[in-house]
């Protein structure tokens, strides 16, 4: 009971088959992922460009959390 026949696996192996579709889908997949790859370099590369190392971006505060900040603090303080 506790073990596997030929025929589990054999079912076993066809499922993995058609979930799979074949040969031709597991290229086709692998093929996507590495386009994805080099859109997400490409896309950092962009950035990189946009803005160069040697220029720092200021952080943006929000004037609703900078408010909420300085309540924070000030209560704290008390």
């Amino acid at each position: 009971m506790g073990g596997f026949s030929i025929w589990h696996w054999l079912i076993v192996l066809m499922i993995v088959l058609l979930l799979f579709g074949g040969a031709g889908k597991i290229p086709r997949l692998m093929g996507d992922v590495a386009k994805g790859v080099k859109a997400f370099k490409q896309g950092l590369k962009d950035e990189d460009e946009d803005h160069p190392a040697g220029a720092s971006a200021q952080p943006r505060a929000i004037e609703g959390d900078l408010k909420a900040a300085e309540q924070h603090d000030a209560a704290a303080k008390h």
